[in-house]
């Protein structure tokens, strides 16, 4: 049996504390019970690795492409699980209350830095894709900051289609709203967290990646794309997936053991007039923490040992 809540997180602050938590644990079962969870997920293995209350920091080498030139920089992915709202799609503050609206998401918020001449970029990614139910990721949100502005996007998946909000600084782009029906790319890294036999292979109508989509001031869209899988050898495997009509490829290699970790991506776009930009992330650091309890002066060595 799957069960989507960790007791660990559990934190009562009435003397009904105890009654509080039974009645969760039995809300819960019946939950589980009632639904239907994803096979490549095993229980007990991943509870025992991702329910330690610390989240999975990965700090990589940057090569951004961008205004022509490939920029240094660093990227980090920060995977986490937390109690997301199924009805807000939020995270929830007090999970314990509401426990039918609650669900097990796997996060990922990514962040990229580099700098294009004399003014810096930060992006921000973030993923929500439900650990135990095989439903889209119900929330996806990212931002691009710089001297000259700020853009941001979301995605909410709501009766069988994703409801986009795009805010920008630019004229032409402005501040828009879509309907959109496709897989968003960024959710396979998410995947491939979870279990890479989750990832759908074929020919699949994706939402490329929405830090892509911002770089390039295209319109926001699914796109006709084929996602293909490889052996890599030393227990290593690779996820491709090829945009014909974009231009774009995009690899992601990854441990192919638990827990899955992503070791490296490379984003390749062929512009109509053939000029090709790469864009390349490969991974120095890893270490669980939590933190979120780390934001103390005293703490700040450690992003040193992060190569941050």
């Amino acid at each position: 049996m799957k069960s989507s809540y960790s007791l660990s997180n559990l934190k009562p602050k009435t003397n009904n504390g105890l009654n509080l938590i039974l009645s969760w644990m039995i809300l819960t079962v019946f939950a589980a019970c009632s639904s239907s969870g994803r096979e490549g997920v095993e229980e007990e293995q991943f509870a025992k690795y991702w329910y330690q209350g610390k989240a999975e920091i990965n700090v990589f080498d940057l090569q951004q492409s961008r205004y022509g030139e490939v920029r240094p920089g660093k990227a980090v992915m920060i995977f986490v699980t937390e109690d997301f709202s199924r009805t807000k799609q939020v995270k929830m503050d007090n999970p314990q209350d509401r426990p039918s609206d609650a669900q097990k998401v796997m996060k990922l918020n990514m962040t990229r830095e580099f700098v294009t001449g004399v003014y810096p970029y930060q992006t921000m990614l973030s993923v929500f894709t439900p650990v135990y139910e095989e439903v889209p990721s119900p929330k996806l949100t990212a931002s691009v900051t710089e001297w000259c502005g700020q853009s941001f996007t979301q995605l909410n998946y709501k009766s069988g289609k994703y409801n986009a909000k795009l805010f920008s600084y630019f004229e032409e782009e402005g501040d828009t709203e879509v309907k959109i029906n496709g897989l968003p790319e960024e959710e396979l890294f998410n995947l491939i967290r979870l279990n890479p036999d989750l990832v759908p292979m074929g020919n699949r109508a994706l939402i490329p990646s929405l830090i892509f989509q911002r770089f390039a001031h295209i319109p926001l869209k699914a796109e006709q794309a084929t996602i293909s899988k490889k052996s890599l050898g030393s227990n290593q495997s690779e996820i491709e997936v090829m945009y014909s009509q974009l231009g774009r490829k995009v690899t992601i290699s990854y441990q192919d053991f638990f827990p899955y970790e992503i070791l490296e991506f490379t984003e390749t776009w062929t512009k109509a007039n053939g000029q090709q930009e790469v864009t390349k992330a490969v991974r120095r650091q890893m270490q669980l923490m939590d933190y979120w309890n780390k934001n103390e002066k005293v703490f700040e060595p450690l992003r040193k040992d992060l190569g941050l």
